[in-house]
């Protein structure tokens, strides 16, 4: 990578840390859907890793633990698929990556989905877990059915904010060895990623910030449109 590339990314992973500190996820929606726009979606990936793991430790000690199926079956699932990434050329990657980031804007805006009867919680969590999985190893985003399963606890804006943290952190954990056996993340990548923690924790800072002074909603709702727009714009990129 080029400096020009290092410093579009340094900028941004201030844009995505901002709004990850402001609402609790988005940290990969927002970086890969920028970076994707100027470069292979996989290197985007790879440089995701370590300011991810970084973020959302900061995020874990808020976790409850009743969504334990889900995280072991993304966990798994995430390593498993995520081998295969290697292989999708660019084209299907941005298609990939572009739908996901629609999906993510479309749950988002869901004001309640219907409640989970306590028979079933343990099904959907592990049905949540194998299409988060499925869409994270391969796009490295898998906040959409995560963000439905846990509106659909009527959990409140702590718990979401802490579950969301570790259940991106379980995440990120297996698609970090999953792109390392593949060849994706080379030292380098991984060097780089690493020096991006400084601009990703300057934004969370700046989001936790601002989500103490400033109206969430109305800025969650200006990101979703952004994300919504980039979203397309990586699907047009990919189809033609």
């Amino acid at each position: 990578m080029d400096i020009t590339l290092i410093l579009i990314a340094a900028a941004a992973f201030l844009f995505a840390g901002t709004v990850k500190g402001l609402v609790g996820l988005g940290l990969p929606t927002a970086f890969i859907s920028m970076l994707s726009q100027v470069i292979d979606p996989r290197v985007a990936i790879a440089l995701l890793f370590v300011p991810a793991l970084v973020l959302n430790v900061r995020q874990v000690q808020r976790s409850g633990g009743f969504r334990r199926n889900l995280r072991a079956v993304m966990f798994v699932t995430i390593w498993y698929v995520s081998r295969f990434a290697a292989s999708l050329n660019v084209e299907a990657m941005l298609v990939g990556v572009g739908t996901v980031i629609v999906l993510f804007v479309l749950s988002n805006l869901l004001s309640a989905p219907p409640p989970i009867p306590a028979r079933l919680d343990k099904p959907l969590q592990v049905i949540a877990g194998l299409i988060a999985g499925v869409m994270g190893g391969l796009t490295a985003i898998w906040s959409p059915p995560m963000v439905i399963y846990l509106l659909a606890r009527r959990v409140d804006s702590e718990t979401f904010i802490g579950t969301t943290g570790i259940l991106i952190l379980a995440g990120s954990i297996p698609l970090f060895f999953g792109y390392w056996q593949v060849g994706l993340l080379t030292a380098p990548l991984a060097g780089i990623s690493a020096v991006m923690i400084v601009p990703a924790l300057l934004g969370f800072g700046l989001g936790e910030w601002m989500r103490r002074r400033l109206n969430p909603p109305q800025f969650k709702r200006l990101v979703l449109v952004v994300f919504f727009l980039m979203g397309l714009n990586l699907l047009r990129k990919g189809l033609l």
